[in-house]
């Protein structure tokens, strides 16, 4: 991988790890597009911490509020029922689903899940769910109401982000809908628990960048992890200004069009799963 690639990809996975389009399919159909090397789930994992980089820059006053909440609740009981302190609980145990998973599936996610087909199927798939949820979620319940069911729920519906294609925040965003929570209740949960999720797979995956043939070296994935940087805070402020007066069916479309341009495209044999 050269670094004009490692940019375009860094700009990528900036831009779509918020949007609920998915960022490790992207990361997959854009080199594919372009008749570049797949990059791998070891390069993806990495550079998404660029973009956790600007969630905690993006959210650091809500990061520093919780933790400190819920570390002081665990010796002062009457913290306990605060949304802070319940946060903390929250996203962590929402956080245990794809952790586990991610461990157990790891040969998978760096293999078979990265077919074409697979991504192009889950791509319309989730994007029909996201249309339902549009139609039937109450939207009627804010942060404040968030319950501890709620917390794993959301956490469950994350660990199918693992396929690409899904999208963690599609899956997370969605699942907040059907339980009712606003557009903009369920995308500012949704950042606040990928957080954990995402600085572990990075961290987990960072082993493998220049350890060996087919895996971008440290001078790409640090290009590409500092773009992502960049763009992805402007995702995140764009994405919450977004929803607080539109709805999510241009995600709807363009999953569904994208998802169906693949499918054209691997019926011709222009790309190879």
């Amino acid at each position: 991988m050269d670094l004009f690639q490692a940019a375009v990809l860094g700009i990528v996975q900036g831009l779509t790890e918020f949007l609920p389009i998915s960022s490790s399919g992207h990361l997959r159909v854009v080199p594919a597009l372009f008749g570049w090397d797949d990059p791998g789930a070891a390069f993806t994992a990495v550079i998404q911490l660029g973009t956790m980089a600007a969630v905690l820059l993006y959210f650091w006053r809500d990061i520093v509020r919780i933790t400190v909440t819920w570390a002081r609740s665990l010796f002062r009981p009457e913290l306990r029922g605060e949304l802070d302190a319940r946060l903390g609980w929250y996203i962590g145990l929402g956080t245990i689903p794809i952790a586990i998973l991610g461990l157990v599936l790891q040969d998978q996610i760096e293999t078979t899940a990265r077919d074409l087909r697979l991504i192009a199927f889950t791509l319309i798939a989730l994007g029909l769910v996201l249309l339902w949820a549009e139609r039937v979620g109450r939207r009627n319940r804010e942060l404040r109401r968030l319950s501890l069911r709620d917390g794993v729920l959301i956490g469950v519906a994350q660990a199918a982000a693992l396929i690409p294609g899904v999208s963690r925040s599609g899956a997370t965003i969605t699942a907040g809908m059907f339980l009712g929570f606003t557009r903009e209740a369920a995308a500012r949960f949704s950042f606040l628990l990928s957080v954990p999720a995402v600085v572990l797979s990075g961290l987990f995956e960072m082993r493998d960048i220049g350890s060996h043939g087919g895996v971008p070296g440290i001078g790409p994935t640090v290009v590409a992890t500092v773009l992502a940087f960049v763009s992805g805070f402007a995702s995140i402020a764009w994405l919450l200004r977004f929803l607080t007066t539109h709805t999510m069916k241009v995600f709807v479309a363009y999953r569904v069009l994208l998802g169906l341009l693949l499918v054209g495209l691997l019926a011709a044999g222009v790309l190879d799963p």
